[in-house]
């Protein structure tokens, strides 16, 4: 039977190491690190989110304010709360909750972000810091990923790593973080041809694509450590909905490891999250 990467235990160990050192930052700085949350419209997964990701920081003693805009609010308004927020040296880091509105332009909100207050790890400094292997904000569910892998896989040098998804939030940041460890990296898509004789030869794979339940059993090789990122709500027959991932995980006996879905990678974003913001405090503060 294949190990159950226990996300949420490892998420809140995360959790407790922040809050430890958010209080030494506090008490050397004398003020916490903060975390300005920017939410324009109504977006019912968007307001789950945010609302987790407010009550986690404060568990861990990081500020955290919420700013929320109506939907009609013109682009202009939002970059004009970004400057006034990039020029508050009490805010450490500053995230734009994903999706906006139609009619503002997300790229040109992130790039306006303070690099080093993008806690996110979206502005094109932090993505070309990454793809040069240099210090920078890395992007939450990647950074969130290498930490579930960590827990599993002692050495990553040499290991064939298959991504599936090329997205700029998952797919492509984390290639490039398992090609940092030097893994040998392939990168897929759901239009990949052969994609499950890519997959068989992988000892590590993470799967990125949107697609529920993609990735089944027969493509995963045995003793391969499989980390799924995706998650979709479905609509049961009795009305009630459920969670589900992007492989059909309970195929999945033969794998050495697996992430659940709900409970594996989601929390580690959050994680991640608090993670970042103290990194961006210590940064701004310490230089």
């Amino acid at each position: 039977m294949s190990k159950i990467i226990q996300g949420k235990r490892i998420a809140r160990e995360l959790c407790d190491r922040v809050a430890i050192e958010a209080a030494e930052f506090r008490q050397k700085h004398g003020l916490p690190p903060a975390l300005a949350v920017v939410l324009v419209g109504a977006n019912p997964a968007s307001e789950i989110y945010v609302r987790q990701k407010v009550v986690e920081c404060r568990r861990a003693g990081i500020r955290s304010m919420e700013y929320r805009l109506p939907a009609v609010t013109p682009e202009a308004a939002l970059l004009d709360l970004i400057d006034s927020l990039n020029q508050d040296a009490t805010i450490h880091g500053i995230l734009v909750q994903l999706p906006l509105p139609d009619h503002i332009d997300a790229s040109e909100v992130l790039d306006a972000i303070d690099p080093g207050k993008d806690v996110d790890g979206f502005h094109p400094v932090n993505v070309g810091r990454l793809s040069t292997g240099t210090a920078g904000l890395i992007p939450c569910t990647p950074l969130g990923c290498m930490m579930l892998v960590d827990t599993v896989v002692d050495e990553l040098r040499g290991k064939h790593a298959v991504v599936i998804g090329k997205s700029n939030i998952v797919g492509k940041p984390v290639a490039l973080l398992l090609l940092e460890r030097e893994c040998t990296v392939t990168v897929t898509h759901i239009a990949t041809q052969g994609l499950p004789d890519i997959v068989r030869n992988a000892d590590i794979v993470v799967v990125a694509a949107g697609v529920p339940h993609l990735v089944r059993g027969h493509w995963v090789k045995p003793g391969a450590v499989v980390i799924d990122v995706g998650i979709t709500r479905r609509e049961r027959s009795d009305g009630k909905a459920s969670i589900v991932g992007d492989c059909a995980t309970e195929e999945m006996a033969h794998a050495d490891a697996v992430t659940p879905v709900p409970g594996g990678v989601g929390p580690m974003t959050i994680a991640c999250l608090l993670a970042n913001t103290l990194k961006a405090a210590r940064t701004l503060n310490d230089g």
